[in-house]
């Protein structure tokens, strides 16, 4: 617990550290890539031992793996159409990466990854990139025509032009940061109220009332946070379906 001195160190959490001194000090592995590869790594095995049974009567957890691809499909072909089923794979990828490291973010002594902006911001690179590579192999120059409001005075386009473009480049900041902010500020508030806590216990009897108020704030803080973490890969996957229907419609 950060409550040192009487001083509360709320973001020491983000701190990353190099684990893993096996690999060798040329490979900065830190517990947000060990969390990375334990977040892929539930992922699989949920797809593997729930599709494996195929049984005609689903198990609990055939059931849920089942579930997890209907809502995917069905998010993927209601908001981009019949074309959304072949950015399935992405969309699936992205929600349940960015749900699973919410998740066990969650748990004590884990390390949510998603509170990284150096994290989030790739997601997000990655797809704008993608959204953009498939608008320029479906419309080729005619992508650009993204940009040219319709029906404006030709007078008005220097001016709309530059606007929607950084419109459309304000994506990757809307992602990434929306995603960011979210999880660490979450995380902040455990802190926070944790640390208060120990403080308040630890100065006696007189306030251990207050100490108990701070552990039901802490306790509802929880379960709002696994709230935010299905909350927050839900809109980044929503919002990634948006763009793919922009990329391929051009609306």
């Amino acid at each position: 617990m950060a409550a040192e001195g009487h001083a509360i160190d709320a973001l020491g959490q983000f701190q990353l550290h190099t684990v893993g001194s096996f690999i060798g000090a040329s490979v900065n592995f830190t517990q947000a890539n060990l969390m990375m590869v334990l977040s892929a790594g539930v992922i699989l095995a949920l797809l593997h031992y729930g599709a494996r049974p195929r049984a005609v009567v689903p198990g609990r957890l055939q059931a849920l793996a089942e579930l997890s691809y209907n809502f995917i499909h069905d998010m993927c072909t209601d908001q981009v159409g019949e074309e959304g089923r072949k950015f399935f794979p992405l969309v699936f990828t992205l929600f349940f990466f960015i749900l699973i490291g919410n998740l066990i973010g969650v748990w004590p002594y884990a390390f949510t990854f998603t509170s990284h902006i150096a994290t989030t911001f790739a997601l997000a690179l990655l797809v704008m990139v993608i959204t953009t590579v498939v608008a320029l192999r479906l419309h080729g120059w005619k992508f650009f025509s993204y940009f040219v409001p319709s029906g404006v005075p030709k007078l008005l386009l220097p001016l709309l032009v530059p606007i929607e473009i950084l419109s459309y480049l304000s994506r990757l900041v809307s992602l990434s940061v929306r995603l960011f902010a979210n999880m660490m500020a979450g995380h902040v508030m455990l802190e926070v109220f944790g640390a208060f806590i120990v403080m308040l216990g630890a100065a006696g009897m007189l306030f251990w009332a207050p100490a108990v108020v701070s552990l039901a704030v802490d306790v509802a803080l929880i379960g709002f946070e696994f709230l935010v973490a299905v909350l927050q890969a839900y809109v980044f996957a929503v919002l990634t379906c948006i763009y793919l229907h922009d990329a391929v419609h051009l609306h």
